[in-house]
């Protein structure tokens, strides 16, 4: 966003020019700024009074890291350390933030203080790593298949990198660093396949300090347990397309079509209901509201995604809309869920892009590159970088109790690894002649999202000795 500048005067305004005698100037100038400042006065009495026995109380993240929670009239008066709300992408706001709320607040409503964190891991680039990653597809034993991109063939070009945060450091993960910030702990991650995808990782990343024992998996494989016994930790991952409740549309043959009817007023059921007893939760998604959906709100349709020329009597509302009434609906769930511990800390994951070049999964669609793309390569204009800006939109303004809310902003990072997805490099029997240009192979890239997640445990956790 461009600076602002104050407006330039009308060609037909009138000026005040000097006249030929002092005093007369000397006049006229007294005159002027007598009005002047009466006006003022007027003017910032009763701003200032309206706000002082307003009710609410405003909060004022400060761009040099200070976070402070002001009464309404100190507020008002220094609105020009506020960041702007919507256009975060061109603001100097660091992209991690985690919001809290003030310590004498206790009602949901209380707008949540921002806490700006200590570097903006959201921007960077990707560098050389020569040591490799932190395990291999040989020393990770529960690694599915279908993410085993090295065992199918793929060149190991895609391991040797890392994510250089702009003016900090990203240190390498550390399993028992992690597993001691999480001891005694719950932690779910809850989304799409994209969210088991990085459980998967940081089932990996754990097991190389211990091993975890599987002690729940539902009749889908689509909600799973894991308990790590030395550490007390217990990981989860709890499935949802759409946070929200969500069916399959029939089809004229009686059988469920890929589209789903998106109740965007109702949370899913099975994911909220396991919400009490967390520590930590992680949500994400997005990837599921780009096929043919129905919106309804009310017990009613409204509208519908990506359905041009479908049904000419239905408003496509687009994916971005769809995206940011779920991710609201979500947070919002979460900050009022009444078994829920007050204490539970949520992250949203930003959205991760796919890279099909020339199609699509089983239309021809590939992704061969074998090195990072250049940022230059890399488009700000695109769907991925607009649902990035909904998810952060949405995260600055949850308003909870206790509760507290952050950011792991991976999606720039993530548009830049076009060379890390399996393609056709995973088992022939879940590939039927397609390319897989949307999940990550393990190891790669998607590590570096639990080392983001690591970073900011850490930050939030007090050192052993003041626990």
């Amino acid at each position: 966003m461009a600076p602002l500048l104050p407006p330039s005067p009308p060609s037909g305004s009138p000026r005040l020019l000097k006249s030929s005698s002092g005093s007369e100037w000397n006049v006229v100038v007294q005159r002027n700024v007598k009005s002047s400042l009466l006006l003022l006065l007027a003017i910032s009495t009763v701003v200032a009074f309206s706000i002082l026995y307003s009710s609410r109380s405003l909060t004022v993240a400060r761009t040099a890291g200070e976070a402070l929670t002001q009464s309404p009239l100190l507020a008002a008066l220094d609105l020009s350390s506020r960041m702007p709300e919507d256009d975060d992408d061109q603001s100097d706001e660091p992209a991690e933030v985690v919001s809290l709320t003030a310590a004498a607040s206790s009602t949901v409503g209380e707008a949540a203080m921002q806490l700006e964190e200590k570097c903006d891991i959201s921007r960077g680039k990707w560098v050389r790593e020569p040591n490799g990653p932190v395990y291999t597809n040989l020393t990770c034993p529960m690694l599915p298949d279908f993410k085993n991109c090295q065992k199918f063939g793929k060149d190991d070009g895609h391991l040797y990198w890392r994510w250089q945060p702009d003016g900090c450091e990203l240190p390498r993960f550390v399993p028992e660093r992690f597993l001691d910030v999480v001891r005694g702990k719950r932690l779910a991650f809850i989304g799409d396949s994209l969210a088991r995808n990085q459980i998967d990782s940081l089932l990996c990343l754990l097991s190389q300090a211990e091993a975890p024992r599987d002690v729940y998996s539902d009749a889908f494989d689509k909600y799973r347990t894991w308990h790590f016994p030395a550490h007390n930790f217990t990981l989860m991952v709890m499935w949802t397309e759409f946070y929200a409740h969500a069916v399959p549309v029939v089809g004229a043959d009686g059988k469920p079509t890929s589209s789903f009817d998106i109740h965007l007023d109702r949370l899913g059921a099975d994911w909220t209901s396991r919400l009490p007893g967390l520590d930590y939760a992680i949500i994400s998604g997005g990837n599921w509201f780009f096929r043919v959906n129905y919106l309804w709100e009310g017990g009613r349709r409204i509208g519908c995604l990506n359905c041009a020329g479908n049904d000419a009597n239905l408003t496509d509302f687009g994916v971005a809309y769809a995206v940011r009434r779920v991710v609201r609906a979500a947070v919002e769930g979460i900050a009022r869920c009444p078994g829920c511990k007050t204490s539970l800390i949520t992250f949203l994951r930003t959205y991760s892009p796919d890279h099909f070049e020339q199609g699509s999964w089983f239309d021809g669609g590939y992704c061969n590159r074998t090195a990072p793309l250049q940022e230059r390569e890399v488009s700000m204009e695109s769907i991925a970088w607009e649902l990035r800006r909904v998810q952060r939109e949405e995260m600055r303004r949850v308003r909870a109790t206790k509760r507290r809310f952050g950011v792991l902003d991976v999606t720039k990072a993530m548009m830049m690894r076009a060379d890390g997805h399996p393609d056709n490099h995973f088992d022939s029997r879940w590939r039927r002649n397609g390319s897989d240009c949307l999940h990550w192979c393990l190891p790669g890239p998607v590590d570096m999202w639990n080392g983001v997640l690591l970073q900011r445990l850490a930050e939030l956790t007090p050192p052993p000795a003041a626990r």
